[in-house]
Order: C-alpha cells, then structure tokens, then sequence
C-alpha cells in the first residue's frame, strides 16, 4: 500500500510541487495533504492545481489543541515533509512520528543553521563570509531547528562574484534534484 505524505510549507511551494509531481504516478508514495501556516503561501494554490488536500491551521492548533496532529490521522499520513516550514516542529508531533518526519536546509549543516537561519540569510551570510561552496542538507527532524540527524548533503561551487541571489539559483538546483528521491529513499526504509 502508497505510503502517504503530508507536506508542512510557509511560501510558494516550489520544493513542494516538485515533491507532488515526482511522487504522483509513484507506487511507493503519494501526497496526501498539505499544510501551512500563512493562508496567503502560494505552496496552497501549487497544491489545489494537482489535486491534493489543503489546510491552513494556526499556532494554537499545532501547538495548543492537536488539531493539526488529528488532521494528520484523519488522513492516514505515514510520513511528514517540510519543505520551507519555519516554526519549530513540536515535540509532541516528533515523537509521533520518529524517523518519519524530514527537512531541508539550504546550506551545508552545521553550519548557517538554527533559529532564524533560512532562505536567502543563509545565502547572504555565505556570500558575505566568502564562503567557496554551499549546497543542501535533508535532515530528520528533531525538537531542536536544523539538529537533527543528517541523512543526505549535496554541494555546490560558489564564485567569488557571485551574489546571494545567484547562491540561492544554484542550492535551489540542488534541492530540486535530490530532495523527492531523499524522500523516496526514507520512504522505502521505513519498516
């Protein structure tokens, strides 16, 4: 039987589409939901044009009430994405789901990561530091941002010229490329 997905997301959703388009005709995967914490996150509109189930919940909700761990059971979900999600996933959430919840981070963790660290300030501060590679971490994720346990790196070149919008180009290439077979992988190694 599929495994299903559900997909947490904060902005346009590009990591997230090519997550639904690279599992939709899958026989190991498919998404099932997704989720975010801003009503105005494109990644809801990416979501709607493939069919897939949409929520918009709140911090109470995530937090607070459980509402959002009752929607992820209503829809059977096996495993949890994020994909440019920004809060700090809940330990309740965590435990529920050990192994079965991944990230991405646009650098190469350890370093330009934790709590405030994401999007283009990770790529201002490699270009800023004169940093000669960058690249994508995919990681389990723990109750701590951008702790938990490294699954997969990819790196890339970053010229003395460039600036952070073309670093960003550049990890963007990366994340597309590797992160929906990432996910496959861990898919495929879950008991």
């Amino acid at each position: 039987m599929k495994k299903r997905i559900a997909i947490f997301a904060s902005g346009s959703g590009t990591n997230a589409e090519e997550i639904i388009k690279y599992f939709k005709n899958s026989s190991i995967a498919e998404v099932a939901l997704v989720l975010s914490n801003k009503p105005s996150a494109y990644v809801l509109e990416r979501a709607g044009k493939h069919g897939i189930g949409r929520h918009v919940f709140d911090r109470k909700s995530l937090y607070e009430t459980g509402k959002v761990a009752e929607l992820l059971e209503q829809h059977k979900i096996d495993f949890i994405v994020l994909a440019g999600f920004l809060w700090l996933f809940p330990d309740d959430l965590v435990k529920k789901y050990p192994g079965r919840i991944v990230n991405i981070h646009p650098a190469l963790l350890p370093k330009y990561g934790g709590k405030g660290m994401y999007g283009m300030k990770v790529h201002e501060a490699v270009v800023q530091n004169n940093e000669r590679e960058s690249g994508i971490t995919i990681h389990f994720v723990n109750e701590r941002y951008d702790e938990g346990q490294v699954i997969f790196q990819a790196k890339c070149r970053v010229d003395s010229s460039d600036s952070p919008d073309e670093v960003a180009k550049k990890v963007h290439e990366l994340e597309y490329r590797h992160y929906p077979e990432v996910i496959e992988q861990c898919i495929k190694n879950l008991n």
